[in-house]
């Protein structure tokens, strides 16, 4: 506070010396009534000299902290005197440092000061601070002066001063209380803003430590509304001083909404994931693991997404597996992204096996990888589900059904097989399963073929003779061109495909069918439109050109399997 001389209109000449007659300044009048313990006629004092600043345009800099002085004065003097709700009052009206007024709490300060921190104060207000370290100290020092020895046995332990001493502690929390949340809504002005920028050259922020501890009393005092409300809007609160006080009340909901407002996803998820597995419980947390999904599917991380939907796989397959693939391919070069998608798919089948084969098909299918062992891996997959599909007496019953009748119908010269079989077998899971084992047996050109074609070969005679078209595109990958023709012809009885096969160079299936399944099923596959639409710039399928020669040389090799006779 800057230094100002009194002024005097009196003065009195002496035969060597000049004396002034001075008036009282406003301090050493106020500074004489608390000696006084005149704390009503001091705060008189105060009212009528701030009454007095109210009405005027400008406020001189040293009058404003004649008042602030005088105000933490009488806010001391009731501190030391156990007045907590008048000492709140002055203190909030001598615009005091919370910091200061929390130093007295050590409950709640925690460890938001160290022995080095320092604050600013008035060097009169500093002398009349109370010497002792709490709060609790200052009540009981206060009960020891006013009723000891008059208690028996002790100020201690005699119930009126036990209960008298709870009393005083719920006022001096809720006088503490009250000034933190009148300064919280005051502090937008820009007094109090420079307060909090300068506050953290010596330690914690104003805003820090007022956020901090007013969001402890309203969880100690179960006042969940306004904490909730606290946490959610702009604060400034320290997260590591509220992490233990939140889990040891089980206050799971307001410790992963102050995670969420301070941007720490890891352990936001972290709560969420607890909640869902049980190990913690929270019956204001309604539906932790739709809050996880609908939180990873609006933040877009793909670090925090890869992680967590991994995890959720265990829990929700399905939306895990969609969220998982729903940021698409990396922007960085291919060569990172494959490795990344690897590390990926290896979690997933970690975790859950029927995940990972379709997060291979979401891999192969739409983001078009060219990775041969992804492709080989969903071959082998899709092997094993048609075989899986003939244990099933039902189903090898209706395929097999399904070849003789076509086998003997006159529509196999003007009908593929594949079509016959697409158009009149009920819709059905392992029809679908069939449907896009084939058509993912014709597009790819990178998986194993002599490994796909010994285990074709390797079934019963019955289940041969039911995937003679599997086995006869395997073939022509393979370049087998008599052999898959030879089935075409006298195990299939399929002329049309025959013909189909020798104008696309060893194919069975053309693009244009491809597509029409694929999208009449909703089936992706390589180069269908469902997988296209997916894929990058640049990678759309180009159109199918055969060799004029090879077309002859097939066409050739069929006359000659028709004049074979079988």
């Amino acid at each position: 506070m800057a230094f100002k001389l009194p002024t005097s209109n009196v003065l009195v000449l002496g035969s060597n010396s000049v004396h002034c007659l001075l008036s009282s300044t406003f301090i050493t009048r106020a500074d004489a009534l608390l000696t006084a313990h005149r704390i009503n006629d001091a705060v008189e004092l105060a009212d009528h000299r701030l009454s007095g600043l109210q009405g005027t345009v400008t406020v001189d800099t040293y009058e404003a902290d004649e008042l602030r002085y005088v105000y933490q004065r009488i806010g001391f003097q009731c501190l030391k005197e156990t007045l907590f709700d008048d000492a709140g009052k002055h203190f909030f009206a001598g615009n005091l440092d919370p910091r200061v007024l929390i130093s007295y709490y050590p409950d709640l300060r925690g460890s938001l000061f160290s022995q080095d921190d320092s604050v600013d104060m008035f060097a009169g207000v500093a002398e009349h601070m109370p010497a002792e370290d709490s709060i609790d100290d200052i009540i009981s020092i206060n009960l020891v002066r006013n009723y000891s020895p008059h208690l028996a046995p002790n100020t201690s332990t005699a119930p009126a001063t036990v209960e008298l001493r709870n009393v005083l502690k719920i006022a001096a929390t809720e006088m503490l209380k009250v000034f933190l949340r009148k300064w919280r809504t005051k502090r937008r002005d820009r007094e109090i803003e420079k307060v909090r920028l300068e506050g953290r050259q010596n330690g914690r922020s104003v805003n820090e430590v007022v956020d901090t501890v007013l969001a402890k009393l309203y969880a100690a005092g179960g006042e969940t509304t306004d904490l909730l409300a606290l946490i959610e809007s702009p604060n400034d609160i320290v997260v590591e001083e509220l992490e233990s006080l939140f889990e040891k009340s089980n206050r799971y909901d307001a410790l992963s909404r102050l995670y969420k407002s301070h941007g720490d996803e890891a352990k936001l998820l972290s709560v969420w994931s607890r909640l869902v597995m049980g190990e913690i419980i929270d019956e204001d947390v309604h539906d932790p693991l739709e809050s996880m999904f609908t939180f990873l599917t609006e933040k877009r991380d793909k670090s925090l997404t890869q992680e967590w939907g991994v995890w959720l796989l265990r829990w929700d397959s399905e939306r895990a597996l969609k969220l998982l693939t729903s940021l698409g391919g990396s922007k960085r070069g291919a060569k990172t992204s494959t490795t990344d998608e690897a590390l990926l798919l290896q979690r997933i089948q970690e975790s859950d096996p029927t995940a990972g084969v379709q997060f291979v098909e979401y891999l192969v299918l739409q983001r078009r990888s060219q990775v041969p062992d992804l492709h080989i891996k969903l071959a082998a997959t899709y092997v094993d589900q048609l075989l899986e599909c003939l244990e099933d007496d039902s189903t090898s019953k209706l395929w097999r059904a399904k070849t003789s009748s076509y086998t003997s119908s006159s529509s196999s010269t003007s009908t593929p097989f594949l079509s016959y079989f697409a158009s009149t077998t009920p819709d059905s899971p392992s029809k679908r399963t069939r449907l896009k084992a084939l058509l993912f047996l014709q597009a790819s050109k990178l998986y194993d073929f002599e490994a796909v074609s010994a285990r074709l070969a390797g079934v019963s005679p019955e289940w041969g003779k039911i995937l003679a078209l599997e086995r006869t595109i395997v073939l022509g990958k393979l370049g087998k061109h008599r052999d898959a023709l030879t089935l075409l012809i006298y195990s299939l009885r399929d002329a049309a495909s025959a013909e189909v096969y020798c104008t696309l160079g060893g194919e069975v299936i053309s693009q244009k069918t491809s597509h029409a399944l694929a999208e009449r099923y909703s089936i992706p596959i390589i180069g269908s439109p469902l997988s296209t639409k997916l894929a990058a710039p640049g990678q759309r399928e180009r159109a199918h050109t055969v060799d004029e020669g090879l077309k002859r040389e097939l066409t050739k090799v069929l006359l000659e399997v028709y004049m074979s006779g079988g």
